[in-house]
């Protein structure tokens, strides 16, 4: 009698009405576990611009989600984008009129889709987190030529806070 009690305590608290996830997953959309990055497509002069965004983004996908990067084919969604503008800002000059801080902004559209080519949405009941929706994002690195940065410095920094926040903006709200 006691072990049929234990059992069906053990069936009735296995059964429960929601489906509860544990770890970095109950952060993430539950109904999709691979995602296609096709290379973002750029508007800018600058070469390569579109493969190192999209290499940022991958790895970043990889490292801090549970989802796995998959082809076209196979993917339960696809993040593609577009450098829409490419920028040089002088922020500081010396005494003789010469740029010590100059700015790199990227300019990035992108839009995160299902197979079905829907966007994706979070659930509205909490708006808690922000929607990842065709979206324009404008990030930023600084670049200072004394100390012997370069332009590639700069623009790998912009590339990275854009690839941690798309990764952010991927997360469902609680």
């Amino acid at each position: 009698m006691l072990t049929l009690a234990v059992l069906l305590l053990t069936m009735a608290s296995s059964a429960g009405c929601a489906h509860y996830q544990l770890g970095n997953r109950s952060l993430y959309q539950p109904d999709i576990h691979t995602v296609h990055v096709p290379i973002f497509k750029s508007n800018s002069f600058r070469r390569e611009l579109g493969e190192r965004l999209t290499e940022a983004v991958i790895k970043e996908i990889e490292a801090e989600t549970p989802y796995k990067i998959a082809d076209a084919a196979t993917a339960d969604s696809v993040l593609r984008g577009t450098i829409l503008v490419d920028n040089k800002v002088v922020q500081g000059n010396n005494t003789l009129d010469e740029p010590r801080i100059i700015q790199e902004s990227l300019q990035i559209q992108y839009q995160w889709l299902d197979q079905r080519g829907q966007l994706i949405r979070q659930p509205a009941t909490l708006d808690l987190a922000p929607v990842l929706r065709s979206s324009t994002m404008t990030t930023t690195g600084l670049l200072y030529p004394e100390p012997g940065q370069s332009m590639v410095t700069a623009q790998q920094s912009a590339i990275d806070e854009f690839a941690r926040e798309v990764v952010r903006a991927m997360q469902a709200p609680w």
